[in-house]
């Protein structure tokens, strides 16, 4: 999979967050998109995964064949503090649905993924009744356990403690493996591991 922009542009109202990107993502390679709050890193990996269009320039997805963008959404898997989860759902049944849509990792199954999370006795809890760090964990699991050859994470850490930034890193180390990962973020120790960086800094 490799993911191409052409002179990217994203704007809101009359106001540009950035653009002429020009810049490759190719697979199996680590990138952190950096810059500080307010720098359009969200909007840069909502434009990636096909849920916002540019407003100018072009985007284009390969594999073997050319993907279109309304289909990009089989092949990434993404996560992030402001993604919604349905809160009405228990645990099972949000794991249960969300592998309705996705495969799982290789070796993995709904039990395994439920371990992962090591919230087997929240399993028949309705996510409303979750924690902040514990939903932040389910996306995370959700995300890395999906089967695809792109893994897109916006500040991965938000809402966990010390001991949920440790199970992050292990999470990366485990499940990053062949693919392209993108992490949105300015806190390195969520970036640390990344080897190619883009600064939106440099696309005002």
């Amino acid at each position: 999979m490799t993911i191409s922009l052409g002179n990217v542009g994203r704007r809101f109202n009359q106001e540009w967050i950035f653009r002429n990107v020009n810049y490759e993502f190719l697979a199996g390679e680590k990138y952190a998109v950096l810059g500080p709050n307010g720098s359009g890193k969200s909007t840069l990996l909502s434009v990636l995964h096909g849920n916002l269009s540019p407003s100018e320039g072009s985007i284009s997805y390969k594999a073997d064949a050319d993907i279109p963008v309304e289909e990009i959404y089989r092949d990434i898997s993404f996560a992030a503090p402001y993604l919604d989860l349905i809160e009405e759902f228990t645990l099972q049944e949000t794991i249960r649905f969300h592998f309705k849509f996705k495969a799982f990792y290789k070796g993995m199954d709904a039990a395994a993924v439920l371990d992962l999370l090591g919230l087997a006795k929240s399993q028949d809890k309705a996510l409303k009744y979750f924690s902040s760090g514990m939903k932040q964990r389910t996306k995370l699991v959700l995300a890395c356990c999906s089967d695809t050859p792109v893994l897109l994470l916006d500040e991965p850490t938000s809402n966990l403690d010390k001991q949920g930034m440790a199970w992050y890193l292990q999470l990366i180390e485990q499940f990053s493996a062949e693919r392209m990962l993108i992490i949105g973020s300015n806190q390195e120790s969520e970036y640390s591991f990344c080897n190619h960086f883009v600064h939106l800094t440099d696309y005002k």
